[in-house]
């Protein structure tokens, strides 16, 4: 079994940055992909970033490409999302997960991922 747990939330002002960590623990090395999910109140879990051990080019959501950057630590197995300009409609609560499967084809649906974290909330001010 894997533990995810997210670390960085808070609040900040539009255009402000953020940087989310996620300390994973327990069977970590069955972890292929890691993976980032927000879920704004009232609305589905949505994919956000996620990015694999093979070192392929990591993957973004394309409300969140070229403000977002996710980041692989694999010795201290963390991954690390870095949100810049952020903005209103980035506000949620953010999950971290991990997957086992080396055929990602379905990495952005939730069901790819087989462990999650509690999340951490993200609140955006305008």
């Amino acid at each position: 079994q894997v533990q995810l747990v997210e670390s960085g939330g808070g609040l900040v002002q539009a255009g402000g940055s953020l940087r989310l960590s996620c300390a994973a623990s327990g069977r970590t090395f069955n972890i292929y992909g890691m993976g980032w999910f927000r879920q704004a109140q009232g609305k589905e879990r949505e994919f956000v970033a996620a990015i694999f051990l093979n070192g392929d080019t990591p993957y973004y959501a394309d409300s969140v490409k070229g403000r977002f950057t996710i980041s692989r630590d694999y010795a201290k197995i963390m991954v690390d999302l870095q949100m810049n300009n952020l903005k209103p409609e980035d506000t949620a609560v953010y999950y971290c997960a991990g997957g086992t499967g080396r055929s990602y084809g379905s990495y952005q649906q939730p069901a790819y991922y087989a462990s999650w974290g509690r999340g951490t909330q993200v609140t955006v001010s305008s």
